[in-house]
């Protein structure tokens, strides 16, 4: 990715976490997040949104079951 596509992807994202909304005054505090299957870029985070998915192996059956645990 191009720093030109960093940014208008960041700008797309209201300059922030795609996932919190979480706004990094230094950018490199933002990851770019990427499919491991196909490469894919699907947005850029903040590193604890980024190591929440890596921890749950990006599945997203575990992180329902993780917010419906919270919910209880």
């Amino acid at each position: 990715m191009s720093p030109k596509e960093y940014d208008a992807l960041l700008a797309e994202q209201a300059g922030g976490c795609a996932i919190c909304g979480a706004i990094s005054d230094v950018a490199k505090h933002l990851a770019v997040d990427h499919c491991h299957t196909t490469g894919a870029v699907r947005g850029i985070l903040c590193g604890p949104c980024n190591r929440v998915l890596g921890m749950v192996g990006d599945d997203p059956a575990r992180l329902e079951k993780a917010a419906a645990y919270l919910r209880r």
